[in-house]
């Protein structure tokens, strides 16, 4: 029987017994951590083990590692990193520097456990962005955005983690911060698919992506997590065919209580909910109205999976040195 299509988070950075029958009994198809389950690299070794343990089976965990200020591992363990857009503007090799951090932080990720992580963030940066995503950004135009996060993209899978590309189709033009509220985007669809959208059809070939809790005024009314014209749109004018699973289910964008968003997205054509609070009440809520992935869903899923492997052969040290050089 096919796993549920949700991913889910846990309280803290050991995983209760409470936890674990639960996780047993409903069977997300991963995990997803943050900074409350991260202790030491022994700690959440032992964490990413008991979770696959309840399931009986090599589930992926995702995290946010970009880098800035959404690091979810950070010192004295793990390396702390600058912003990311801070330092696309300062590297002589943007790509390279990207590249080289994409896969350090793999690596980091790898070695406690963690196979997926959600980068690259492909959104276009522009003078309306919202601060809670400008610094996350690689860019302000669709070359360079592309080919940034298309190196980040293989830097996650040479590290032996699998990239998540978001906010599909594009968050750059949002002035809301959709944690908070809903984000409008009032320009034509016209415009976007030579701009924003671009930019994800240039790497429709990844394996896995994450929605945006934006409303695209030109095409719909509802945000596109929830909208079955806005996710035809990056099934069919982006050309997207990985797992597309939902930006966090408990945002305050998105309308309605937690089984309704479930069940509107799932409906709107999104393979999986992601859901990161850790709440019981939410999770159940999750669980109980969402389904097992579809036939689809589990073949992207199938393909996704396939695509992690072994990290490729890196001198640590080295390539620490080479991004130093690329930053003076």
């Amino acid at each position: 029987m096919p796993a549920g299509a949700f991913i889910l988070g846990c309280e803290g950075p050991d995983l209760n017994a409470r936890e674990a029958a639960f996780f047993r009994d409903c069977d997300p198809w991963g995990f997803i951590l943050f900074a409350r389950n991260v202790d030491t690299p022994d700690r959440l070794r032992a964490l990413t083990a008991s979770l696959r343990d309840a399931l009986g089976r090599d589930a992926p965990i995702l995290i946010d590692q970009e880098g800035g200020r959404v690091q979810r591992l950070g010192p004295p363990f793990w390396t702390r990193w600058s912003r990311p857009l801070t330092q696309m503007c300062r590297a002589s090799d943007p790509e390279r520097a990207m590249f080289l951090r994409a896969t350090l932080i793999a690596r980091e990720l790898r070695n406690v456990g963690i196979d997926v992580n959600c980068t690259p963030t492909a959104d276009i940066a522009t003078e309306i962005t919202h601060p809670f995503l400008l610094s996350r950004l690689y860019g302000d135009s669709v070359e360079t955005v592309s080919a940034r996060a298309r190196a980040n993209a293989e830097g996650c899978l040479q590290g032996g983690v699998l990239p998540v590309m978001k906010h599909i189709p594009g968050h750059g033009r949002a002035n809301v911060d959709s944690h908070l509220g809903l984000p409008r985007v009032d320009t034509s669809c016209e415009d976007l698919r030579v701009t924003d959208f671009e930019v994800f059809r240039r790497l429709n070939d990844l394996p896995l992506g994450m929605s945006a809790h934006v409303v695209y005024s030109d095409i719909d009314t509802a945000p596109g997590t929830i909208s079955a014209a806005v996710i035809a749109e990056v099934r069919g004018g982006i050309g997207f065919d990985g797992l597309l699973m939902t930006d966090d289910i408990s945002m305050a964008a998105l309308p309605g209580d937690m089984a309704s968003r479930c069940k509107a997205s799932i409906a709107a054509g999104c393979d999986v909910i992601l859901h990161c609070n850790g709440e019981w009440d939410d999770m159940a809520a999750v669980a109980e109205n969402t389904p097992c992935l579809s036939d689809m869903g589990q073949t992207r899923a199938d393909r996704a999976l396939s695509m992690r492997a072994a990290p490729v052969e890196l001198d640590i040290k080295a390539a620490h040195a080479e991004l130093d050089a690329l930053m003076s």
